[in-house]
Parts: structure tokens; C-alpha cells; sequence
């Protein structure tokens, strides 16, 4: 099955495509100050919701970088409907592979760190596009315990794929950046992320009796849904890190 449909058909009943609350992300984006008018890079830009409430409340210009095709036809009309005249231009591409010479008031990436080879990588690459002064926000996930080695074989994944929240703080002072701040998830964030997961694919499954990939749809939701309640509950956390570059 397609990687990017799963992940259509699992985020269907969501904008925000991580676990952070609505009113959370508002207070956020409240915090950042950025300038009226500024340019922002948003790097694995999911639906474009981040980039949207950032326009409404800076009249931001920029752009989002997805690398699937139904997040970037979702973040069109999305636009559309909400903000038919902002100049902000998304891009379907890797992200990685995006090259400009232009210095933005603020780079993100939230959730997609993966692009970049980790949240190293993407501070790195995120610095290099930041102007003097500017803002980077990384989204990332947090080992709140050491992770079972059952859990990280059921999840497919390395011990270091992630890291510690202190260590996400300070992985800034490698790049020269001075972490400001940061908004972490909750039980609440986490269970109405999760949990919409396993709801969507069933809405999708009842909707298209007739896909042949309504079989694995389900299979993953399931295991998804194991993992999450067996193990990452408790284990795994999501945190959103400003950091500064100086000037």
C-alpha cells in the first residue's frame, strides 16, 4: 500500500498532524512574535494549519515543503477556503533537496525530522536557512523512559531514532542557537491523536468496502493502536522547541 494514502486515510480527521491540542498550538504561536509580514519555511508542512494561524495572526508570507501529494492538495485547499490572498506558495518535493539562498524569519519542522537524518540534521540544515536573529522550531519526539526493547521492535525503530527532552533543549548549543522555549504533550494531546487514527481508518474502511487495501488500512490501525497503549503512552512524548540564532 501506498505510504502516503495510510497516511491520508489515518489524518483524515485532523489538521494539526502531531499531538498538540488547538488552543496549545495558539498559545504557541501567540509566544513567537514574529514580525508583520516576515517570510517562513515550514519543512514537512503536513495540511499547511501551521503556516495558516501563523498568517492570520502575522500576515506571514512563505512557503511549505510536503512530501505528500494529499497533504500538498490539502494544503491548497486549505488555503483557498481560509486565505484565498496570502502569499504562501507550497512545494511537493523532498525537502531535502530543497536549495535557496534566501534567510527566512523563521524555519520549522514539526514531525519530519526524518528528512534531514534527525533533529541534528535538521537544526543544521534549518541554522543554514534562518536569518540573524530569526527563530527555528523543531517538533519532535522524546523518550520520557528508556523504551523496552519489545516496544522498539514492535515499533520498528532504533533506541536513537530519539532523544531525551534535555537533550533536544541543548542540541541547539551545537549550532550556536540558544533554546527559548518549549511546549510539550500531554495524555489529552496524545489520546485524541491516537486515538482519531483508528477512528479515520474505520470511517475510511466503512466508506470504500471496495479497496483491496482496506485489509492492511486495518492492520496497521490495530497494531498502531497496540503499540500506543502497550507501550509509547507512557514512554514516548512530543515537544515543540524554539530556538534563536544570534544575530
Amino acid at each position: 500500500m501506498d505510504f502516503w494514502k495510510l497516511m491520508d486515510v489515518v489524518h483524515k480527521r485532523q489538521l494539526i498532524m502531531n499531538p498538540m491540542r488547538s488552543t496549545k498550538l495558539d498559545r504557541f504561536i501567540d509566544l513567537l512574535d514574529l514580525p508583520q509580514g516576515g517570510r517562513v519555511l515550514d519543512v514537512g508542512c503536513g495540511k499547511g494549519e501551521f503556516l495558516l494561524r501563523l498568517n492570520k495572526l502575522y500576515a506571514i508570507t512563505g512557503i511549505g515543503i510536503d512530501k505528500s501529494p494529499y497533504c500538498v492538495s490539502d494544503c491548497k485547499t486549505n488555503k483557498e477556503a481560509r486565505a484565498p490572498d496570502a502569499d504562501i506558495e507550497y512545494l511537493f518535493m523532498d525537502a531535502a533537496d530543497y536549495k535557496t539562498e534566501e534567510r527566512f524569519d523563521l524555519t520549522c519542522c514539526m514531525g519530519a525530522s526524518w528528512i534531514y537524518g534527525g533533529i541534528r540534521g535538521t537544526l543544521e540544515a534549518l541554522t543554514k536557512m534562518t536569518k540573524p536573529g530569526g527563530l527555528i522550531i523543531a517538533g519532535e519526539p522524546y523518550w520520557l523512559k528508556e523504551p523496552s526493547p519489545e516496544y522498539l521492535k514492535a515499533d520498528e525503530m532504533e533506541r536513537d531514532t530519539f532523544h531525551t527532552h534535555m537533550e533536544n533543549v541543548l542540541m541547539g548549543d551545537e549550532f550556536g542557537l540558544t533554546c527559548g522555549y518549549t511546549l510539550t504533550s500531554d495524555h489529552e494531546d496524545w489520546d485524541y491523536y491516537e486515538s482519531l487514527h483508528w477512528w479515520s481508518a474505520a470511517d475510511y474502511v466503512d466508506a470504500n468496502p471496495d479497496d483491496p487495501d482496506n485489509a492492511e488500512i486495518i492492520k496497521n490501525a490495530k497494531k498502531y493502536r497496540e503499540v500506543y497503549l502497550k507501550w509509547a503512552r507512557d514512554t514516548l512524548n512530543w515537544g515543540l522547541y524554539i530556538y534563536r540564532k544570534p544575530v
